[in-house]
């Protein structure tokens, strides 16, 4: 009886291994659906007059409503306006809920990026939903990008690798350049390299580069 040698039947180990895995790839491997795919958790932070103010997460982009009501609700009762609660929140939004005061003067002072007002509250006062962002230490910890044309400089000092001169130079490269239309253009900023750029790129995004709040 002749025998294989060490060398055939580690060839034939091989080529029993791949047969064996092209048929589990072919009657037992089914790759999975687009709705069986992990999708990005929405945060959303609700503060004011609810019951349960805090981060809530989504496993979509919630409407205005959603939020609020996860966070237990209204704690005066109200009505929403359907036009504006229909609205998809964006991941790292900030709702906070106001009672104010419908007075001519209730509108003075720094405008909210948005507001969205709901009849309700005590008498004579209505229930205001301010929109923004949430503060960006909390962002950072749920991964969530700054945006480079809103961040201040101190928010920038969050991020690893990010003191404050470099913070300082990324600002006034923004002010000249009115707004960064990429991240990568952060390699343009004076004492950012290649590795450097690597290590916080992650943490920044840019939307509508034109719109930078000359404040910071």
């Amino acid at each position: 009886m002749r025998y294989l040698s060490l060398s055939q039947q580690r060839i034939l180990l091989v080529l029993a291994s791949f047969l064996l895995a092209a048929l589990y790839l072919k009657f037992y491997y089914f790759p999975p659906t687009p709705s069986e795919k992990i999708t990005k958790e929405i945060v959303i932070e609700v503060l004011g007059e609810v019951r349960k103010p805090g981060v809530y997460m989504f496993q979509h982009s919630p409407t205005l409503k959603e939020p609020i009501e996860k966070a237990g609700g209204l704690k005066e009762p109200a009505i929403f306006d359907l036009a504006s609660s229909s609205e998809d929140l964006e991941t790292g939004t900030l709702l906070t809920i106001q009672r104010v005061n419908p007075s001519p003067l209730a509108g003075e002072g720094k405008p909210a990026r948005r507001t969205s007002s709901l009849a309700g509250g005590g008498e004579g006062e209505l229930i205001r939903i301010k929109i923004g962002r949430m503060e960006a230490h909390k962002l950072i910890v749920f991964s969530i990008p700054l945006n480079l044309n809103r961040v201040s400089s101190e928010d920038l000092c969050l991020i690893p690798e990010i003191g404050e001169s470099l913070a300082q130079e990324i600002i006034a490269y923004r002010k000249r350049r009115r707004g960064f239309r990429s991240v990568e253009e952060l390699k343009n900023v004076k004492g950012i390299g290649e590795k450097k750029y690597e290590t916080f790129k992650k943490f920044l995004m840019v939307t509508q580069p034109l719109r930078v709040d000359p404040s910071r």
